[in-house]
């Protein structure tokens, strides 16, 4: 394994995120993307993940939309440190807040218009349909995952990686595999999902075939995976293909070595 720490800063919470250690043997691995997860596991931390506050899970979660945690986390932050603390319920105060406070507060995240509007009205949404950022914390962790996917589904701003985010570090929900641009494009890409195969199609994929103890890690890794050796445009195996330690377990696809051109996996399909 590693020395490379956890990242500090991401959606899993770092090292205050919950959870437990884990191993990971990709010898023992019973399918591909079991192995891919294995092997992952002796490249950075191995951890299982839940027991995040669930509430405060989810404004973290819709801050890191369509952005860095580079950008978010000090909007998260500063999101806290005005809106929460001691004897505070988060869900009541953003309820309360004054959107162009709240926009201002998290104007690192980008689209802080349309995320503040967003949280004001899923902090209204949880005080009305719970009563407390803490009876939602209960039910994030006490109700049948299917229910509290289907119940965070039909609030606006919350798409599937969201809701599974929540079931995830919040409910910690063996078998939940969120996915997110990075996870969409490496699992295509290596060849273990479909090239064509949607964001929910590569979940079911990857929460088919990966032991469900293993999925909350996967995920996380994946996603540090997709920062250092197979981002969107130059993959660490364009120009050099053992200097990606999946090489051996990945198809390529939409990758061109000797052009130089990468595509996505779907163009690559057509």
């Amino acid at each position: 394994m590693s020395d490379d720490p956890e990242p500090a800063v991401n959606i899993s919470g770092g090292s205050d995120g919950g959870g437990a250690p884990a191993e990971f043997d990709p010898a023992a691995a019973d399918t591909r993307a079991e192995v891919v997860i294995d092997r992952l596991g002796e490249l950075y931390w191995q951890k299982t993940y839940g027991g995040q506050d669930a509430f405060t899970c989810l404004v973290r979660t819709i801050l890191s939309q369509n952005t860095s945690d580079t950008a978010s986390q000090p909007a998260h932050d500063a999101l806290i440190d005005r809106y929460d603390g001691d004897g505070v319920d988060l869900a009541d105060a953003l309820a309360n807040a004054e959107q162009s406070m709240l926009a201002e507060t998290i104007s690192s995240a980008g689209l802080y218009n349309q995320k503040s509007e967003v949280l004001i009205d899923t902090a209204s949404w949880v005080r009305e349909e719970f009563g407390s950022a803490a009876d939602f914390d209960s039910f994030v962790k006490d109700e049948p995952p299917s229910t509290v996917r289907e119940t965070l589904l039909e609030v606006r701003g919350v798409g599937p990686k969201t809701a599974d985010c929540v079931l995830l570090f919040a409910g910690g929900r063996d078998g939940v595999f969120p996915v997110d641009t990075h996870v969409h494009r490496i699992y295509r890409r290596m060849g273990v999902a479909p090239p064509t195969a949607d964001h929910e199609d590569v979940r079911s994929v990857l929460e088919r075939d990966v032991p469900a103890a293993k999925c909350g890690f996967g995920h996380t890794a994946t996603i540090q995976f997709g920062r250092e050796y197979c981002t969107a445009l130059q993959p660490a195996c364009l120009e050099d293909p053992e200097a990606c330690p999946m090489a051996d377990v990945c198809d390529q696809v939409g990758v061109y070595p000797e052009t130089g051109e990468v595509v996505d996996p779907a163009d690559a399909f057509e």
